[in-house]
């Protein structure tokens, strides 16, 4: 691997061609593989879980808020999908969203406008996969129903509040046998997905720590009377502390350690500094008029939370969504051979002159060959479609094509379940002066039932 490495940073032109007129097999593709059915788990478990194939899936969209309307976009550009109902409590978002639909399908989906009328829709007998995209705290509820209704369910970000929530989730599907996929676009970002491919490729090494994060100035979305329904963001800024918002950064980088997948995330210690900006926005910006000047807010502006894994890796994850500076997930991968990082700006560093990044010319190259031929396959049309530069649509496919074929799917419901329980986790340990708080083990000792993680081909 590392002659090929140097071969490919020196000779980057001849090396690009030859791989790309390889049309038969991507020889760096370790990501996706064909299933067979040796790769099947117990039946006590949700792990590698199948379900039957589902030609034509019927889908109702639960919540047209920003994600939802961002899906009904999105969804009709696969054509082996159905959007058969659609709800919210706006009626001007519904008749919104049946405009939009109406050049994109024969057949209108069934509006519905009350508040409770999801339960309605989960009851229904036509419908395969109820899609969430409503504020966080209908998220759980909505999907232990949708499942105990025989449906499968997508459920936007974060999937759960409460670790009493993501163990509900767990029991749900695993009872059920119904899939439940945390609906998290970032593990589809080109970049992402082609340094976990990297990683399978064991370029890095042993991969031995991991930073990822949330750093987004929402201060003028959360102050917004109309940017989210009621203000039910900015709600939680001011009710709890911790990581409100961890499974954007976490979700790749659990993905790239393999979590519950040959190891586990064991416990954490979180760090919050006190609450500074919103205070100062509101002060600064908004009118003596506003309900919201004056209200205080437990969230602080930074929280930083380091993640122990029984195999000895590290994580640390960072939340802030207060102070002016620019986005960042910063996706930093260190690895005993070398280091990859997204933010600021994209760099790779190799033994044995890891003191220095490539240039950006040859990160290019590099990802270039180490982008699976799968991603490369759909990237023109993902691109075309969009939703935060084409990682929106490859979920919807990659989640699309899964059920068609009866695979599982590419994140599970003990992935939502990790994740989202860095919430109360991170919190809890605030609270307690930072000390240290046991994550569960979501998969009740089958976390090293299988060894790495797959995205499946039929």
């Amino acid at each position: 691997m590392r002659f090929l490495l140097f071969f490919l940073v020196f000779n980057i032109s001849n090396f690009i061609s030859a791989q790309i007129s390889n049309n038969d097999e991507n020889i760096y593709d370790s990501l996706f593989v064909k299933w067979n059915d040796t790769f099947l788990t117990p039946k006590n478990t949700a792990l590698n879980l199948v379900c039957p194939k589902i030609d034509t899936v019927r889908i109702a969209v639960i919540g047209l808020g920003n994600r939802g309307m961002m899906a009904i976009e999105r969804l009709p550009q696969i054509p082996t999908i159905k959007i058969v109902a659609i709800a919210d409590i706006d009626s001007n978002k519904v008749n919104k969203a049946l405009r939009s639909l109406h050049d994109t399908q024969f057949d209108l989906p069934k509006p519905y406008y009350e508040k409770n009328d999801w339960k309605l829709i989960c009851q229904r007998n036509d419908i395969d996969l109820i899609y969430v995209c409503t504020h966080w705290e209908l998220h759980t509820p909505i999907a232990i129903y949708a499942m105990e209704h025989d449906k499968h369910v997508a459920v936007e970000v974060p999937a759960a509040l409460t670790v009493d929530e993501c163990w509900q989730l767990v029991k749900t599907a695993e009872k059920t046998r119904k899939h439940c996929i945390q609906l998290e676009n970032c593990m589809y970002d080109f970049f992402e997905l082609t340094a976990l491919n990297m990683v399978q490729n064991n370029l890095l090494g042993e991969v031995v720590h991991v930073e990822g994060a949330y750093i987004h100035d929402l201060r003028s979305l959360n102050f917004s009377n109309t940017y989210y329904w009621n203000n039910w963001r900015l709600k939680r800024l001011q009710q709890t502390n911790g990581n409100t918002y961890p499974t954007h950064g976490l979700g790749p980088l659990a993905h790239l350690l393999n979590i519950h997948r040959g190891d586990k995330m064991s416990h954490l210690v979180s760090m919050s500094s006190d609450q500074f900006g919103l205070t100062k926005y509101a002060n600064d910006q908004l009118k003596d008029s506003d309900n919201w000047k004056g209200n205080k807010f437990e969230k602080g502006d930074m929280n930083t939370t380091l993640i122990k894994t029984a195999n000895g890796k590290t994580i640390m994850l960072q939340h802030d969504v207060t102070s002016p500076r620019p986005y960042s997930r910063l996706f930093t991968v260190s690895g005993t051979d070398g280091f990859i990082q997204k933010y600021p700006k994209p760099t790779i560093a190799l033994e044995p002159k890891a003191h220095f990044s490539f240039s950006s010319k040859q990160i290019d190259s590099i990802m270039t060959v180490y982008e699976p031929k799968t991603i490369k396959e759909i990237k023109e049309k993902a691109l075309k479609v969009g939703g935060h530069g084409g990682m929106d649509f490859i979920m919807d496919y990659r989640l699309i094509y899964c059920l068609n074929n009866g695979l599982p799917l590419d994140q599970d419901v003990y992935d939502a379940a990790e994740w989202s329980s860095i919430i109360e986790l991170s919190k809890k340990s605030v609270r307690s002066g930072s000390k240290a708080v046991k994550i569960p083990d979501f998969t009740r000792n089958n976390w090293n039932v299988l060894n790495k993680v797959s995205y499946y081909l039929k």
